[in-house]
């Protein structure tokens, strides 16, 4: 009976460990996981271009919450990949040879990834990158608590969206002419040939040609009246204070005195470089406003020479206007009351095609340029393709370095100033 008992339980015994010796034996002769290698071959639809040095390529597997990052190049060979399922990423800057930066993208989204030494064709393109932007525009104003109107917390944020240090000095502002979009369009001087735009006001900055520098990922802001405009005496309801910015249409208005922030200077108004106003300010229901810098051994003079001043020719009022090439400016934003006005153009669609706007009235909200992305050292890449009615995003609560750009280091707020 003890020898049956025993042969019974070797039975049961064999009858639990085979399944678990077979499992064993299975996982043993499994193949090993094989790493992988590809070989990345970009073209890009922009001819010309010859300095990659800021271009990267990201892989991404989310599966295996895997991130590979190399440097650009245009047959990149990267080893070391588990077979997988991947987005692939061109981004960054290139210049041509003339130093014009282009920001890049290409992508492959969900590529499957699972032969060894398998090539991938790669195809990127690219927007041409201005080195100064329009960032922020705050232009309607905003209501006091007893409901009147406020518009003297107006600021405009340019932003250096470059790889390289700019120099402020001599850096123009312009408001153009009609101040706000309308059906009644103005007639300029057939001469012309289109080959400017025209300023009902034109502000610059001062320095000597190199006081202000705004290093990469900077921003500055030129304020209407650069104070708090929340204190009781002026606005509790304003949603900014300007006291930090770095520049201000002073107008010598003892109710408004002037501010820490450096005065811009007056350059052109009606044919003459005088302040005859206790105020600046642009159309609460929009303006159009560039940015532009007088080419290195050119005069530019609006006030002395008359060939650069014309009055509107469909009006009967003898008010001039300043004329700016527009091979000068540098960005150039349209804002309108609401998007039934963006046909009444202002500025030609070379510079902007197309038009933003909050949409009203002192409503305490302004327009920023959308972030598409960072440079290798976190700084925001700023999109610009030269439509507002794509670039920037509307509606938002005004906010001075929004992205994070940073203050330049000569701002008045600094200790180390």
């Amino acid at each position: 009976m003890k020898t049956t008992v025993i042969r019974i339980a070797l039975l049961l015994f064999a009858a639990y460990t085979l399944p678990a010796c077979s499992a064993f034996d299975d996982a043993a002769d499994a193949k090993r996981v094989q790493y992988i290698s590809i070989r990345l071959k970009t073209g890009f639809v922009l001819p010309g271009l010859e300095d990659f040095s800021n271009l990267k390529i990201t892989l991404t597997n989310h599966d295996e919450a895997l991130v590979i990052e190399r440097p650009f190049a245009s047959d990149l060979a990267i080893d070391g990949l588990i077979p997988g399922i991947y987005d692939i990423l061109l981004s960054g800057r290139a210049e041509n040879a003339t130093g014009e930066a282009f920001l890049m993208s290409g992508s492959i989204e969900k590529r499957a990834l699972l032969d060894d030494g398998e090539e991938i064709p790669l195809s990127a393109d690219g927007v041409h990158v201005e080195p100064l932007i329009f960032k922020e525009i705050y232009y309607c104003g905003s209501k006091t608590p007893s409901n009147t109107n406020w518009f003297r917390d107006q600021f405009y944020e340019i932003y250096n969206n470059s790889l390289d240090v700019i120099y402020l000095d001599g850096l123009h502002f312009a408001n153009l002419h009609p101040t706000a979009a309308t059906a009644t369009l103005p007639e300029w001087p057939a001469a012309d040939g289109g080959h400017y735009v025209y300023a009902e006001r034109i502000w610059k900055i001062p320095g000597n040609g190199t006081d202000y520098p705004l290093a990469p990922g900077e921003s500055f802001v030129i304020s209407q009246f650069a104070a708090n405009h929340q204190l009781e005496v002026y606005n509790p309801n304003s949603p900014v204070n300007c006291a930090a910015s770095e520049f201000e249409f002073n107008m010598n208005n003892a109710n408004f005195p002037d501010q820490p922030a450096v005065d811009m200077v007056h350059v052109f108004y009606n044919g003459q470089n005088i302040m005859n106003m206790p105020q600046y300010l642009t159309s609460v229901f929009g303006g159009a406003y560039v940015i532009f810098r007088v080419p290195e051994g050119e005069s530019y003079d609006p006030v002395g020479n008359p060939d650069l001043q014309t009055p509107n020719l469909a009006a009967s009022g003898a008010t001039l206007y300043g004329k700016v090439p527009i091979a000068y400016v540098l960005d150039a934003v349209e804002a309108v009351n609401n998007d039934a006005a963006a046909q009444y153009k202002r500025v030609p669609a070379i510079l902007d095609a197309g038009a933003t706007t909050v949409g009203g009235t002192y409503l305490g909200q302004s327009v920023a340029r959308k972030c598409i992305g960072q440079n290798p050292d976190g700084t925001p890449i700023l999109q610009d393709t030269n439509n507002s009615t794509e670039d920037f995003d509307r509606n938002l609560v005004p906010r001075f370095r929004r992205h994070d750009s940073k203050m330049p280091a000569w701002n008045h707020t600094l200790s180390n100033h």
